[in-house]
């Protein structure tokens, strides 16, 4: 949100983010984001990935 001033992400985007040993990793961010956004999906999260969902600000 910081980057992009939006969290509009679409479905299909992958995003490269690099770990703090130096390796990077691609992450199916927009299938995070589509799956975070309806309940049913939602209730299926692991505790520790609405965590991180709830810090970044993708859910209240």
């Amino acid at each position: 949100k910081a980057r992009e001033g939006h969290l509009r992400v679409p479905r299909a985007h992958i995003e490269t983010v690099t770990d703090t040993d130096g390796h990077t990793h691609d992450i199916r961010l927009g299938v995070f984001r589509s799956n975070t956004r309806t309940h049913h999906k939602k209730q299926k999260l692991t505790p520790d990935q609405m965590r991180e969902a709830t810090d970044i600000g993708l859910l209240t």
